[in-house]
């Protein structure tokens, strides 16, 4: 096992970044950042040396509702005119006993800041794609409060209730390719 920290590059046709929300308290929806970019560096023989940065373009908001994903991206919730960027910066990177990993860092949400714990199945091995590209990925998950970052546009329901519940769920399945 090397020693030496390798850089990879996320690669955002091969990622999905997800997240889901209770909507009126019945079911929970859910949509995905087409844009997203960031380098993982990753030490293997020191997973604490690890280090992952990631921004994602909240203009690629995408639940499959066009008039949704406007009400979203508009002041009441994500306001991408002024807070076009999500970004998300690694500050600990711890194993598990069970081999998972639990990944510490800041989330940073129209202009608010918060520590996140991401729950991160262990990284793959390296495996060469059809191009010759060196790739490896995981998968995370995380559960946040939609409120701590200003998200805090809701309605009350006529039957009592809200339109929205506070957490939302996120996760994430990546692919990073090794920078050459």
């Amino acid at each position: 096992m090397t020693t030496t920290p390798i850089v990879y590059e996320l690669d955002p046709v091969h990622s999905h970044i997800g997240f889901s929300i209770r909507h009126m308290m019945v079911s929970q929806q859910r949509g995905v950042f087409r844009g997203a970019s960031g380098t993982l560096t990753l030490n293997r023989a020191d997973l604490a040396s690890s280090h992952i940065e990631v921004a994602i373009d909240v203009a690629t908001l995408n639940t499959n509702v066009a008039d949704r994903d406007e009400h979203l991206r508009g002041a009441d919730f994500f306001d991408v005119a002024n807070h076009p960027k999500i970004s998300f910066v690694s500050r600990e990177v711890r194993a598990r006993d069970d081999g998972q990993l639990r990944v510490t860092g800041d989330l940073t949400i129209r202009g608010t800041t918060r520590s996140i714990v991401l729950d991160v199945d262990p990284m793959s091995e390296e495996s060469k794609d059809l191009y010759g590209m060196i790739r490896v990925g995981s998968s995370a998950t995380t559960k946040i409060s939609r409120k701590d970052f200003g998200l805090v546009w809701n309605a009350i329901l006529e039957t009592g209730g809200v339109a929205l519940a506070d957490e939302v769920k996120i996760t994430l399945d990546v692919q990073f390719v090794r920078k050459s």
